[in-house]
């Protein structure tokens, strides 16, 4: 049956992976990913294997055309991206929106997403939060960015790289260093971590470390919070 599915996969954590993902994953007759070593790794952890095609940011529209004429030979296919959900700054939106246009169905499979996770351990009253994602590696407009959002007055979530989290946590701080932070580092694997505190609280502790390693996600507060 003509349909793709977009799925959620762990963001560390094997045992994070859904039951139906698990079953779609063996039903369908092909699997397209952001990166095959990456995918095929998680496949042979749960005894799969099925065809993968490559499906990444710089091949996104290409293989959508492949994946539209894999639809027109009546196969499903399934759509992962190297962690978390599709899409949330990972490939996917280009997929969705060109396979819905040529006239298929398109079936999300929710899971993990490292905004989510992040999010449900801020203990945050925020009504309105902005995911913002990864930001620009450029300081100038980085900053720029980051006072517009923290003078939104909304909360907002990035994400960042562990070679330029702690010049965000500086860039943070220096806009208002009162603001509440949160910044979760290997979410959900062997050495997570969750630190709370003021923009500047945060900055002194990573500031402090010799070494700063992880993927990391950062809750700012909104402007009243």
């Amino acid at each position: 049956m003509s349909i793709l599915y977009i799925v959620a996969t762990p963001i560390g954590n094997l045992g994070d992976i859904t039951h139906r993902a698990l079953e779609t994953f063996k039903q369908v007759d092909v699997i397209a990913c952001e990166d095959t070593r990456h995918t095929l790794q998680l496949l042979t952890h749960f005894g799969i294997r099925k065809p993968l095609v490559s499906c990444r940011s710089q091949n996104e529209k290409t293989a959508s055309a492949k994946i539209i004429e894999l639809l027109g030979k009546g196969q499903s296919v399934a759509y992962a991206s190297d962690a978390g959900t599709p899409a949330l700054s990972d490939p996917g939106a280009v997929l969705v929106r060109e396979v819905r246009e040529a006239g298929y169905t398109v079936v999300p499979l929710p899971g993990a997403s490292a905004f989510a996770t992040l999010l449900s351990v801020c203990g945050s009253a925020d009504k309105s939060v902005i995911f913002e994602g990864f930001l620009s590696p450029k300081p100038g407009r980085r900053r720029s960015r980051v006072r517009e959002l923290m003078e939104s007055g909304y909360a907002s979530i990035l994400y960042e790289s562990p070679f330029r989290i702690v010049k965000l946590l500086a860039d943070i701080a220096e806009i208002d260093n009162g603001r509440r932070v949160v910044v979760g580092r290997e979410l959900t694997k062997l050495h997570e971590e969750i630190v709370y505190g003021t923009a500047q609280e945060v900055l002194d502790d990573f500031s402090e470390r010799s070494k700063v390693l992880g993927e990391f996600s950062v809750f700012i507060g909104g402007k009243n919070t």
